[in-house]
């Protein structure tokens, strides 16, 4: 008999685990000591997927895993494995994929998939109430049923296995036969698509819930058609005039229960705030509302203030509850205003933000949403009440932040924070992305390799093909903020371990886990954007834009596989595939690469006038940067010279600012 399993999570780096270090269930970590003992005891598998800012993991935690008589019973049937979906995105994937197919039902957190010892899921669902409720039984005797099953009808599971593993791997992309020519009709098609979902009234897409979404947000915007930018840019107001945006503090939140963007689910999530601060950066160079500078700015000093390590890393999110209620921490009485603020502010934070309506939360609290005008010799009195109320809420009982940093999730922090910076030229800002970037080059960079994730300086687990691709991104953006050799040569190291650890060279396209990653029961390759964009569409584009600086043909050639790939798919339905249209474009159009040399004040002043725009990558290399490739190591001289290039094509030294700019 194998000896009993005891609750091991206690050594863990993830927040979520070590919220169930304390359960009575013998909650075990994802390692190869868990699968063992399921599969010597020939004990099937609990698996329970989740996050720490998810409201419903914690409420199933409550109900179920802190109670001692489902716990007994969980420990009694199965090996029980706690998953944390962010630092480990491979397993979320394939077991929601693997429920979807069981189910027939879309998926979510907390996960809770049955699995037989091979770790192939045979029943899944996600939350459970403790008592039968919802149409569904209590989760003990979900659980008695299960184990019941597995003892009774070996043969029926071991058949739908086979089943199962199959239909996963029917859902990996299929390369075009024959010769192909890529062009924009699914650039416009995509277009077409989002014009017949878009909520002219409130933007955004389609009905409640609504996500941010912000890959379609910055594809429209990139278009030239006017109706396109219109619907990014009328979707970005009402997000940052909506409740979605923390009025308050700065920071928006990961998604609106209602189609007006009012009331949120109120978790913030690194990996939302880092896209929709580069891309208020752009809708501001782009519109010029003030609307979006003031949201940039608020969001940059958030994620500063709040989310940023003393070692400079960012932390991945804060939860949605505080003393066990949603929302709790931000919504307000109309008593506060009355306590905290002048007679005057009152009146006018209450105009401002809706106070002054029936309540929006529950029937009985307000949450703030820009809801009145504001006159211009206004804006000092409401930026008081604000202040006030920030101070005030700052004395409330915090919700919880996980504090571990992913490398992905960085990545794209620091991608948005760099971007932000040149467009607003906000030194302090690339200050805080430099930070960042330094904390993954000395805690996650280790012998050559990227790890996933770190806290308390202790870094583990792989880096997936999203680490690596989010990464690179991000440097090419950096450089263009402030150029450092350095970056250049972890970008190429980066690139060079995407073709030889993630690359299919045959079929093309990248995989989610690398060549030397832990086998599991399926191994995709995604193309398909989710909360975050597909790591194979940002992989495409970042290759393609450090193939054409370099002139390094490996890395377009890369790019182009992964897009014959997934060809078929963009052609047939383009919704979703927002990373990789990027990567058509500028296969279509290779991004102008524009080298400034010369004397590093005047260098500065033509990259600030050059700005940011699409389809275009700036670096400016004063007189004296050092470490150049051959490509970039362009002749210094007392006076700004500018070269167009395309790979190693580019044009005469241009000495003229207004004749580049025109």
């Amino acid at each position: 008999m194998a000896p009993p399993l005891s609750n091991r999570l206690a050594a863990e780096t993830s927040p979520y685990l070590l919220q169930h270090a304390d359960n009575p269930v013998h909650w075990q970590p994802w390692d190869e000591q868990s699968l063992s003992s399921a599969r010597s005891a020939d004990r099937p598998i609990l698996l329970s997927i989740g996050y720490s800012a998810c409201h419903w993991c914690h409420v199933m935690a409550h109900e179920s895993f802190e109670d001692a008589d489902v716990a007994a019973v969980m420990n009694r049937l199965f090996v029980n494995i706690k998953v944390d979906r962010e630092e480990r995105p491979d397993l979320d994937q394939i077991y929601q994929s693997a429920h979807h197919l069981l189910t027939q039902r879309n998926g979510g957190w907390p996960l809770t998939m049955f699995l037989a010892p091979d770790g192939t899921p045979f029943f899944g669902g996600t939350y459970f109430p403790k008592e039968p409720r919802y149409g569904l039984p209590g989760f003990a005797d979900i659980c008695a049923r299960v184990a019941a099953a597995y003892a009774e009808r070996r043969e029926d599971i071991a058949a739908q296995a086979v089943e199962l593993r199959q239909a996963l791997g029917a859902t990996d992309p299929e390369p075009a036969a024959g010769a192909l020519r890529f062009d924009n009709a699914p650039l416009a098609a995509a277009e077409a698509s989002l014009a017949r979902a878009f909520d002219s009234r409130h933007g955004g897409f389609g009905g409640a819930p609504k996500f941010p979404h912000p890959t379609d947000l910055a594809f429209l915007l990139r278009r030239a058609d006017v109706d396109a930018r219109r619907m990014a840019l009328t979707t970005l107001a009402r997000m940052c005039e909506g409740g979605i945006y923390d009025q308050i503090g700065g920071g928006f939140c990961r998604y609106s229960v209602d189609e007006r963007w009012e009331i949120p689910h109120f978790e913030k999530m690194l990996y939302d705030n880092g896209p929709l601060l580069g891309l208020c950066a752009d809708a501001w160079a782009r519109d010029g509302d003030p609307l979006f500078a003031r949201v940039a700015d608020e969001t940059a000093g958030w994620v500063m203030r709040e989310m940023q390590t003393a070692d400079g890393g960012y932390c991945s999110s804060l939860d949605a509850d505080s003393e066990g209620e949603e929302g709790k921490f931000y919504v307000w009485d109309r008593a506060d205003l009355a306590r905290i603020l002048t007679s005057q502010e009152s009146a006018l934070a209450a105009r401002r933000w809706g106070f002054d309506g029936p309540p929006n939360f529950e029937n009985r609290h307000w949450h703030a949403k820009i809801a009145g005008d504001l006159q211009p010799e206004e804006q000092s009195l409401l930026d008081s009440a604000r202040q006030k109320l920030f101070a005030a809420r700052e004395q409330r009982i915090r919700p919880g932040r996980d504090d571990k940093i992913l490398a992905s999730w960085n990545a794209l922090m620091i991608e948005g924070m760099a971007h932000a910076s040149r467009v607003f030229d906000r030194d302090d800002w690339l200050a805080s992305a430099r930070r960042a970037l330094q904390y993954v080059r000395t805690t996650l960079w280790r012998d050559g390799r990227l790890l996933a994730t770190a806290r308390d300086g202790r870094a583990h687990l792989d880096a997936y093909l999203d680490d690596h691709a989010f990464l690179l991104a991000a440097l090419l953006e950096l450089m263009q903020a402030e150029f450092h050799a350095t970056d250049l040569g972890f970008a190429i190291e980066l690139a060079d371990i995407l073709l030889s650890h993630f690359e299919d060279p045959d079929a093309g396209g990248f995989y989610f886990t690398a060549h030397d990653h832990e086998t599991l029961i399926h191994r995709a390759k995604i193309g398909h954007d989710n909360a975050t964009p597909a790591g194979n569409g940002v992989a495409a584009f970042a290759l393609q834009r450090l193939g054409h600086l370099l002139g390094e043909s490996r890395y377009i050639d890369a790019a182009e596989r992964a897009l014959r790939l997934y060809w078929p798919q963009i052609q047939h339905s383009p919704n979703g595939f927002g990373g990789l249209l990027r990567a058509l474009e500028e296969a279509l159009q290779p991004p102008a690469n524009v080298i400034l040399r010369g004397p590093p004040v005047e260098v500065r002043t033509w990259q600030r006038a050059l700005g940011a725009a699409p389809g275009r990558l700036v670096l400016a290399l004063p007189n004296g940067t050092r470490g150049l490739p051959a490509g970039l190591a362009k002749a210094e001289s007392d006076h700004v010279n500018a070269w167009v290039c395309s790979g190693v094509s580019c044009s005469a030294p241009i000495a003229d600012l207004d004749q580049l700019i025109n």
